[in-house]
């Protein structure tokens, strides 16, 4: 507000800027409706959830729709309309193991405890444009398909539904996984006994394990990604694949509060989650090579780039923390990575900035007043040679 144009004209080109905002506005929603947002566009409508650090689909949606697909902006409306809800209580600790699986791989062993479930992916399609009223350029295989459903239907009965032991278990169970911390204490000896709120409390440094995670389920999907490739990406441009995915889970989990009366937990409804364990060789000097560290990460809705970053940057946070190295990957990931942060920097840039460049100017010219000549050394050179 600070920028708001106070010389003539100004107001009115502000006013009409906004007014055409609206109408477009007006003409993607008589164009598209929150309901087909959801339909089209789920994996969008998580990601802004995620961001913005608020579960609620429809209200995404809406942001999504009046943003006209800028996904930084809807965030930036989610995060703003966040901030005027009043919140009535805490939910209970969610038990991930008590996750209704959508999807659910293992890319460290071939037949892990309970299944590799695909779930729906296009990890393994190839990238073909399928354009609308044009016939499918690679359609389902539907003779496989009905196979497959055959064969289910045979076995499904032999193998109840319950949720598969995690890689990490398996790990621990053969003596081969170092724990990742002490109860109530981070790798760092910082106390961590409660989860880190960054929507209540403010970013402090050093960080607990629990205050980084959060600044990572909080961040820009992209500039998490990036921060990961860069953290594996050495000098040579080759990159470090000491890191499997142990797990990457898909599904939905019961969100639970205490009963203000009874003091019960009482299910109020389910969240859809993506989870990751990254699996970590300690092979560098100083560790012990004959253990694996395991990193986690736990994004709002669907959002796998996001879960499987932030599991592989809590692992190598873990394993340089008390280095300098460590000391900047731990200001990077609480400092840079919110995208309502660094994107409201860069928008700022476009108001007005008048005053303050025009103070840059009278510097610049003050100091070219004042400067000394150069002497020219060409000129010294050729009169040496002269003489």
């Amino acid at each position: 507000m600070s920028y708001a144009g106070g010389n003539r004209g100004g107001t009115e080109a502000i006013v009409a800027a906004e007014a055409l905002r609206a109408e477009q506005r007006t003409v993607h929603q008589r164009t598209l409706s929150v309901e087909a947002v959801l339909g089209a566009l789920p994996e969008a409508v998580d990601r802004v959830m995620g961001e913005a650090g608020l579960w609620d689909e429809e209200t995404a949606a809406v942001a999504f729709l009046q943003a006209a697909g800028d996904s930084a902006e809807a965030v930036h409306l989610l995060r703003a309309h966040r901030s005027t809800l009043t919140r009535f209580a805490f939910s209970e600790p969610i038990e991930p193991d008590a996750i209704v699986l959508d999807r659910r791989i293992c890319s460290a062993h071939r037949s892990p405890d309970g299944p590799q479930l695909l779930g729906s992916t296009v990890d393994y399609s190839p990238r073909l444009l399928r354009r609308s009223g044009e016939p499918d350029p690679l359609p389902p295989n539907d003779e496989l398909l009905a196979a497959m459903a055959s064969a289910e239907a045979r076995t499904s009965a032999e193998h109840p539904d319950r949720t598969p032991q995690r890689f990490t278990r398996y790990l621990a169970e053969n003596n081969l996984l170092s724990p990742h911390s002490e109860s109530g204490v981070d790798a760092s000896g910082l106390e961590d006994p409660e989860p880190y709120d960054l929507a209540l409390q403010p970013v402090r440094l050093p960080a607990s394990r629990s205050a980084l995670l959060s600044a990572m389920a909080l961040a820009e999907t992209g500039a998490l990604v990036g921060m990961w490739y860069r953290s594996i990406t050495g000098p040579d441009g080759y990159t470090d694949e000491t890191v499997t995915v142990g797990e990457v889970r898909h599904g939905e989990v019961d969100l639970s509060v205490r009963h203000p009366h009874t003091g019960e937990a009482l299910v109020i409804g389910q969240v859809r989650m993506t989870e990751c364990e990254a699996i970590d060789h300690l092979n560098d000097r100083g560790e012990d090579p004959g253990k694996f560290t395991a990193g986690y990460g736990l994004a709002l809705g669907h959002n796998e780039r996001k879960a499987i970053s932030m599991a592989a940057l809590d692992s190598a946070a873990h394993r340089i923390r008390g280095t300098a190295l460590g000391d900047e990957m731990e200001q990077s990931i609480m400092l840079t990575l919110d995208g309502l942060a660094a994107n409201g920097f860069l928008e700022h840039l476009k108001m007005p900035h008048y005053v303050t460049f025009r103070s840059m100017m009278e510097r610049a010219e003050a100091a070219q007043a004042v400067a000394v000549p150069p002497v020219s050394t060409e000129d010294d050179t050729r009169e040496d040679y002269a003489e």
